[in-house]
């Protein structure tokens, strides 16, 4: 993790923490950098985070899974003649009109 500190000086102790602050309150990021800006008694505080890795998961002829390269061929053949239904995004509630 890259720690900058700019415009002033700032004491390690506060910045662990306010990046375990930061850590605590967002627990599904996983930071890669935080750059403190100070600015007399007022500090600015800039963070990037990597994305979480993310892997579709289906459910496939009664099994929970991520790919279908570990099915036999007759689990395969299953999953080739599936029935693929199509949703119609323009019968769903407007985003507007929910409170």
């Amino acid at each position: 993790m890259t720690i900058n500190v700019v415009g002033g000086k700032l004491p390690q102790e506060e910045v662990s923490q306010y990046i375990e602050a930061f850590k605590e309150s967002h627990p599904d990021k996983y930071f890669t950098s935080f750059t403190f800006k100070v600015d007399g008694d007022f500090l600015d505080v800039d963070y990037t985070y990597d994305a979480v890795p993310f892997e579709r998961i289906r459910r496939i002829t009664g099994y929970l899974v991520g790919t279908v390269d570990r099915f036999n061929n007759a689990k395969r053949a299953e999953v080739e003649d599936r029935a693929k239904h199509d949703v119609a995004l323009d019968n769903c509630c407007a985003l507007e009109n929910i409170a």
